[in-house]
């Protein structure tokens, strides 16, 4: 369970520093549910950039920011539908965007949930504790961004192979920025990184979003809500919800699949990895292009005994997808065979992992043989924002994109195949589950019995740790009313 024992002291100091600041804190139904933010809020946000270093940005880590860069409110459920016509499968594909939240990521919901019980307990003091925030990506900026919200210190850790978007934000928004040796999959150097710095003798607390309850906690309250919103208005007749695919990575976006689990009876949840680094699949290991989701080992909040399937994708065609979706003569190929062009103009709504999952609900849905009354919902975790870099390399790389190459991608596309990917028995789970040993308690100094509670003391362990939202709003909510400024 998430622990949310106090320190009365650090509280009362953290309630004048937030006084003092003009601090106010969301509560995890606001971030459901906009409408119950105060319109005090709601009138500073008019005014102020999505991105903006401002505290009132706090309440807008949801799903239903406006489409705007400057001074929006409120809406629908920023998402796309992705019609079979462009995926060739038979099912609907629905993609919640990210793009709209302050840094053009969801995962500033996953450093808030893991953040926030820790400073409205006292564990976190914000006047000296520097926050730490390692990451393989845009988990480190949304802690950033969330410690400047804060206006508390920061260590934003990272690969050095990741885009160079990343780290020029980062530079302007960290305290301090450390990049660790490798690429995406190279998690175990940031993990070695964590240790120097505990080491070290500084006043810092460590939020390691790969063993973080408060990630996928986050997610299986706001993003598994969202989900749940749309579905309600997009399910028509016979139509079901099939399936949840999401990337392993730091295995909290697979909290909403939990959630959705439990409410739609018959959904099955697939996790979604690079091919080159074939962890869940193949025990494997190996470098990767798909920024933002990890790997060579088993994320501690990954539940596997809830867990379906496991699909690889391979590197080379999200990059490949990349141009189609993106480049000029890309766009005008997809139109040209009938895709709608409103939707090809939104798919730079998807970034590099965003097509990543859509690659592998495709291949959900074709092994699963879904048709016109399934839907499969995924992720964009963020969008083209953070990758016109990328898009200049393979320009370099390859050259001009031209209508030969589009016709070959849109084929490659069309004829995507159900291979690298395997549905879970029993011990196909536990065989996944016991990898965390050897990262978690050899090497993270987690307890051994903890491990076996995710796996014999299932329910116990996960729905204690999922049932604790009303305790935190409760907790949330006499914070804000000691801040006394709302």
């Amino acid at each position: 369970m998430l622990d949310l024992s106090q320190n009365s002291q650090i509280i009362e100091q953290t309630v004048a520093y937030c006084r003092q600041k003009h601090i106010v804190l969301p509560t995890f139904a606001m971030m459901q549910d906009p409408l119950k933010i105060p319109d005090q809020i709601k009138t500073e946000l008019s005014q102020i950039g999505l991105w903006d270093v401002h505290s009132a940005n706090l309440f807008r880590i949801t799903w239903k920011n406006e489409a705007t860069d400057h001074g929006g409110l409120f809406g629908g459920v920023n998402h796309m539908v992705i019609p079979p016509e462009l995926t060739g499968c038979g099912a609907t594909i629905i993609a919640l965007t990210g793009r709209w939240f302050p840094t053009g990521a969801h995962k500033v919901g996953a450093t808030y949930g893991c953040f926030v019980p820790r400073l409205i307990t006292g564990q976190f003091n914000p006047l000296k504790t520097k926050a730490v925030w390692p990451s393989t990506g845009n988990y480190c900026r949304g802690g950033a961004y969330i410690s400047a919200l804060l206006a508390c210190q920061s260590i934003a850790i990272l690969p050095e192979g990741m885009s160079k978007e990343r780290f020029a934000w980062l530079q302007r928004v960290a305290g301090e920025v450390i990049s660790t040796p490798g690429s995406e999959s190279n998690v175990k150097e940031i993990f070695d990184k964590c240790w120097e710095l505990r080491n070290s003798g500084q006043d810092l607390m460590i939020f390691n979003q790969f063993d973080e309850m408060g990630n996928p906690f986050w997610h299986y309250h706001v993003t598994g809500l969202a989900v749940a919103e749309l579905l309600d208005s997009h399910l028509t007749g016979k139509q079901r919800l099939a399936g949840y695919v999401a990337a392993s990575g730091s295995g909290g976006t697979l909290g909403a699949g939990y959630y959705l689990k439990k409410r739609y009876p018959g959904t099955q949840l697939a996790v979604a990895e690079a091919l080159q680094c074939p962890t869940l699949l193949h025990n494997g290991f190996g470098e990767h292009r798909i920024e933002g989701i990890g790997d060579k080992h088993v994320p501690w909040v990954h539940d596997l005994k809830n867990t379906d399937f496991v699909i690889a994708v391979d590197d080379e065609r999200p990059m490949r997808l990349l141009r189609l979706f993106n480049e000029p003569k890309g766009r005008t190929a997809l139109i040209d065979t009938g895709i709608d062009a409103e939707l090809v103009n939104q798919l730079d709504l998807l970034g590099i992992s965003g097509i990543g999952n859509l690659l592998a609900c495709i291949k959900f849905a074709k092994y699963n043989e879904l048709t016109s009354n399934d839907v499969v919902v995924t992720i964009a975790t963020d969008s083209m924002d953070l990758y016109q870099s990328r898009l200049q390399e393979l320009t370099d790389q390859h050259g001009a994109y031209s209508h030969d190459q589009a016709q070959r991608d849109l084929e490659l596309l069309h004829t995507l195949g159900i291979d690298w990917m395997q549905e879970l028995g029993y011990y196909d789970r536990k065989r996944i589950h016991n990898l965390k040993y050897y990262t978690w308690i050899e090497q993270q100094g987690r307890d051994v019995s903890e491990l076996n509670a995710q796996w014999y003391d299932h329910e116990a362990y996960w729905e204690g740790t999922f049932d604790q939202m009303t305790e935190i709003d409760a907790l949330i909510e006499e914070f804000n009313a000691r801040v006394g400024i709302v």
